[in-house]
């Protein structure tokens, strides 16, 4: 992928106009096809000097510091290291790996991974957990959290230090469970998925290690399983205050819907640590 994008650049120099048009075209159009819908817009010839708009009407300004390509060079490369998160170093516990994916990285999935970290570090069992987030665009990559969420967090005793990175296809490998904050999150990592799969080998089983982080109450309806006939989970299966179906974003909001974002993640991610020890006998006993 970063190579078309470097052959496009040097063509384009040393070509007549029309003749670099049209490989630029076709390289777009390749990059595309690589990409999940949601990161489509990453491509290196569609980032506009200014605003851009991105899925759920948030308006992002360009950041300087990162490249035009960098979303598509991580999701190349990432599959080449293996940071297997259940691998275990000799005498090391063999640990369990959680990822909380939202839009951008830098509002919900942050916070989740900073709220359940602070359960998982009170209850002493650092050592038996891999915890990460990610988001389904890359266009934040590098920039830490939004200031309001940390702000928002450091007042409950939480802090959140992780720097926002996009999903990448070594992460179905790599984590026990998904966690999405939404219903498009969930699609969009699942669409992820189905392109990736044909391109490395990926576990067969990785869709049904992606659940919503919220989960309406009942009985889950046949329309609510996507077709790999997983159980659509909306983070709050695992709330017990709140009937919410969906965790927010915050990003337009004011700071009433940081602390509401947050109050969902503390509910949930008590529940979801508690669900977790149950099911793995070896983590709570050691």
């Amino acid at each position: 992928m970063t190579t078309a994008f470097l052959l496009t650049t040097r063509t384009a120099t040393s070509v007549p106009a029309a003749a670099a048009a049209a490989f630029r075209a076709l390289a777009i159009s390749s990059l595309r096809h690589r990409l999940p819908p949601s990161l489509s817009v990453l491509t290196p010839f569609s980032i506009p000097a200014t605003s851009k708009s991105f899925p759920g009407n948030r308006v992002c300004t360009p950041n300087p510091r990162r490249t035009r390509v960098c979303a598509a060079q991580s999701n190349s490369s990432a599959g080449a290291v293996d940071l297997s998160a259940s691998a275990a170093s000799p005498g090391q516990p063999q640990r369990f790996a959680v990822l909380f994916v939202c839009l951008g990285n830098i509002c919900r999935s942050p916070a989740a991974e900073g709220v359940f970290r602070s359960l998982v570090s009170k209850k002493g069992l650092d050592a038996h957990f891999k915890i990460d987030s990610a988001g389904t665009i890359g266009y934040h990559e590098g920039d830490p959290a939004d200031p309001r969420m940390r702000g928002a967090s450091k007042r409950r005793g939480i802090e959140i230090t992780s720097i926002s990175r996009p999903l990448r296809p070594s992460d179905f490998r790599d984590f026990d469970l998904i966690l999405a904050m939404d219903l498009q999150n969930k699609d969009d990592i699942l669409s992820a998925y189905e392109r990736w799969r044909f391109k490395e080998p990926l576990p067969e089983d990785a869709p049904k290690k992606v659940k919503k982080f919220i989960h309406v109450k009942l009985k889950c309806h046949p329309q609510l399983r996507d077709k790999h006939g997983s159980e659509v989970k909306l983070m709050c299966s695992y709330c017990k205050k709140y009937e919410e179906t969906e965790v927010p974003d915050p990003y337009y909001d004011g700071p009433q819907g940081f602390e509401k974002v947050l109050d969902l993640l503390e509910d949930a991610c008590d529940s979801l640590l508690n669900s977790i020890l149950a099911e793995n006998s070896h983590i709570s006993s050691s």
